[in-house]
């Protein structure tokens, strides 16, 4: 194997344990442990709780897309997306550490630190995705993306296990955490180290992609929104990206909601306990991981679009299942086909994208991707939060996931893939 070989070969397992890495805060902190904390041990109830939750989560998305399509144009422009990335992992690290110390009843407290770990989370997605165009042909960045989902439910998956063992599920908590929740307020520091930890090698091996530094951060900055208004002003030449956006706009919000509301579904209608959401948590990412793995494969060879409208349709069968569910079985089998389908539709929607990019202008197009992920990413948790509340039921709340899914799906028949990958020169 040449010098060069081995470089490339490093820089793929680099990029795809950064998604190893930070799969464990969208797992435990996101998705299954910590919100289901705060609900059940922070907040007064778990109605309460979750309307708390969605507020956070919608103030998130919020900021997101405020930031994401500036800042991508900053790193395009000064040549920084590694520099961005690791301000975003780090300050994701540090707020998610600070998850430990809020108690019963500070719930302001808690709620900022999830808002500013969130947003970093998703804003050093933006710079991280970005890098996928450089690292392999147009022809296998269905796989690659897939793979990268794939390694990152691993990520997920094993981090709950260690949580499981060390801190939640066991009479003899690591390291003494065994009052006052803090077991359980244990695992965002058990998350922050995993982050911190598995996230190097991606610094070490992947490289900034090569090409001529145009301008210096701070006249990056100054002229990002003139740049931003240019790019968006020019958006008919490149169609394909806007219809994929707006699709993408719908569906992924029912995907968040998904995500943010999973856990507290699992444990407010159904009465999980903390064990029973761990397992939960557990076989929900051995099924993403599997979904995410096959799927790159099935992208490469059919096509991203075809990979999401499949996904798409299959979320859409779980998602109903999953809330007319009276049989525990039953819903067993929705929120599995759930897992199994939500890596493919995140992978495929990545990869889709990679190949509608420009070259040069990957990380503002993906601030762009982001903004479209991220800019009503509001209205599903928001809903949620509401119809919960008003009809003190959370099967209605997460009837809204169907609707946005259908209606992501409808606009996605408008995406011609052959012709955004001729739009972009690739």
């Amino acid at each position: 194997m040449s010098i060069q070989a081995g470089v490339q070969r490093r820089a793929l397992w680099g990029w795809s344990l950064y998604d190893f890495a930070n799969s464990s805060f969208t797992t435990l902190v996101v998705t299954f442990i910590y919100s289901s904390y705060f609900t059940r041990a922070i907040a007064a109830d778990v109605v309460s709780g979750t309307m708390y939750w969605s507020r956070a989560v919608a103030i998130s998305s919020l900021c997101v897309a405020l930031l994401s399509p500036a800042l991508g144009a900053i790193a395009d422009s000064c040549r920084c997306r590694r520099g961005f990335l690791a301000a975003t992992t780090a300050l994701c690290v540090v707020a998610t550490t600070g998850l430990y110390f809020p108690e019963q009843g500070q719930i302001l407290l808690a709620l900022t630190w999830f808002v500013i770990a969130n947003v970093a989370f998703e804003l050093g997605s933006v710079f991280y995705n970005a890098f996928l165009p450089h690292l392999v042909p147009v022809e296998r960045i269905g796989r690659l993306s897939g793979i990268g989902w794939a390694v990152g439910y691993v990520g997920g998956l094993l981090c709950m296990a260690v949580a499981m063992v060390g801190f939640v599920s066991t009479d003899t908590p690591w390291f003494g955490f065994a009052t006052n929740g803090e077991h359980v307020r244990a695992v965002n520091l058990l998350v922050a180290v995993w982050f911190a930890l598995f996230s190097v090698p991606f610094f070490l091996w992947v490289k900034e992609p090569e090409g001529e530094r145009t301008t210096s951060t701070w006249s990056a900055a100054r002229g990002a929104f003139r740049e931003l208004r240019r790019t968006l002003s020019q958006i008919r030449r490149y169609r394909q990206i806007a219809r994929l956006l707006l699709a993408r706009l719908l569906y992924n919000d029912g995907l968040i909601t998904v995500f943010a509301f999973g856990g507290l579904y699992a444990t407010g209608t159904w009465g999980f306990s903390f064990d029973d959401l761990m397992i939960f948590g557990l076989v929900i990412n051995v099924a993403a991981g599997i979904g995410a793995f096959a799927f790159g494969f099935f992208d490469d060879r059919y096509g991203g679009k075809r990979t999401i409208e499949v996904s798409i349709a299959g979320l859409i069968i779980a998602a109903i299942t999953t809330v007319v569910a009276q049989d525990l079985r039953v819903f067993w089998a929705g929120a599995v086909l759930i897992g199994l389908l939500s890596g493919p539709v995140q992978a495929a929607s990545r990869s889709l994208m990679a190949r509608f990019v420009p070259p040069s202008k990957e990380s503002e197009f993906f601030g762009l991707y982001a903004f479209s992920g991220k800019a009503t990413a509001f209205i599903g948790p928001l809903l949620l939060g509401i119809l919960t509340s008003a009809f003190d039921s959370q099967r209605v709340g997460m009837a809204v996931v169907v609707v946005l899914l259908l209606a992501g799906g409808l606009v996605l028949q408008l995406v011609n893939e052959a012709d955004g990958i001729r739009e972009a020169g690739r």
